[in-house]
């Protein structure tokens, strides 16, 4: 890649993220709309609340940063700025890929050029074990919802097939993190990412401590979003605590299953939130705006200019 063609890159994520974050911003189902109706209704903002989950929002980031920092050792080191700064430019161009599954795009950016590949296949290690946390404890708060709604009244065969896929998804995602080689052959079973099988082996170097870390983090992370969540809708939707911490990890798993764009993901996560979290509907889609703003448009945000700013290699460099 020579320096013209990430020049090219670097701005058109930019302008792509910002684009979207208009829209985003601006439209009757987006950030904007919703908070200026709560706020005309007399609700005071909860800016307590929102300064506590905004300190919440560095320590989530933080965690991720010390997440990949851990998985991309075996290929190189990398200092705890660089991986904070390379976590947050790889939030900017997730915002415009489906499901933010472009986010090791930008995180491998900040490796060197000899290095990407390898780090490409590490990084997704990470985001299998953020994606095996979501399965299981979203899956155990669904099965326990499943048993509370439906204890007097036979559940539908809807609800149980969303149960059980959510059950056997996450017994295959728990082996495939666990298991790395295993992972890393199935890759490369892929044709087009055959020729990237020498760098796939970087899977099979990690250790049963080291994987055990990086899923106690991962389960810290989901920890710490799932808190911030729960505290924006006791504050901003008077949702109880204990109601919020069982229904916001079915939100999370749903989501997660869901394929969604940047153009969509907030409608789509409103959505399930006001169809599993009983309250104040106009207080439950504030909080998933309010909670969507701190979480990804932030961190986008000063993750694009880190794009446009970061000293990243090119092969064209010397080394």
């Amino acid at each position: 890649m020579t320096r013209r063609t990430l020049l090219y890159i670097r701005w058109g994520v930019f302008i792509a993220a910002g684009v979207l974050l208009y829209i985003r911003l601006t439209h009757k189902v987006g950030m904007h709309y919703p908070w200026w109706l709560w706020r005309n209704n007399g609700e005071p903002a909860p800016w307590g609340a929102l300064a506590i989950v905004v300190f919440l929002m560095g320590v989530n980031w933080g965690i991720e940063a010390w997440k990949w920092r851990c998985l991309v050792r075996p290929v190189q080191q990398v200092d705890v700025l660089r991986a904070f700064t390379a976590t947050l430019a790889g939030t900017t161009i997730g915002l415009i890929t489906p499901n933010r599954v472009g986010e090791f795009a930008g995180r491998v950016l900040f490796l060197d050029p000899e290095h990407r590949v390898q780090g490409s296949f590490a990084t997704l290690l990470g985001s299998i074990a953020q994606f095996v946390v979501t399965l299981l404890l979203g899956g155990i708060a669904l099965t326990f919802n499943h048993y509370l709604q439906f204890s007097s009244a036979e559940p539908s065969a809807a609800w149980n097939v969303v149960v059980w896929s959510a059950f056997l998804i996450g017994c295959a995602a728990v082996f495939l993190f666990f298991s790395p080689g295993a992972f890393a052959r199935l890759l490369v079973a892929i044709p087009w990412l055959k020729r990237y099988e020498r760098h796939a082996h970087v899977l099979d170097t990690y250790t049963r401590q080291e994987l055990v870390r990086v899923f106690l983090l991962s389960l810290l992370r989901y920890a710490v979003f799932t808190l911030q969540f729960a505290i924006v809708l006791v504050a901003v939707a008077g949702v109880e605590m204990a109601e919020a911490l069982m229904a916001v990890p079915v939100v999370f798993l749903l989501t997660t299953l869901v394929p969604t764009m940047a153009l969509t993901e907030l409608g789509v996560r409103g959505s399930v939130a006001t169809t599993f979290i009983a309250g104040d509907d106009m207080g439950i889609m504030v909080s998933t705006a309010l909670i969507w703003f701190i979480n990804l448009v932030v961190p986008a945000a000063v993750g694009g200019l880190i794009l446009l700013v970061a000293r990243i290699r090119t092969s064209e460099q010397a080394t």
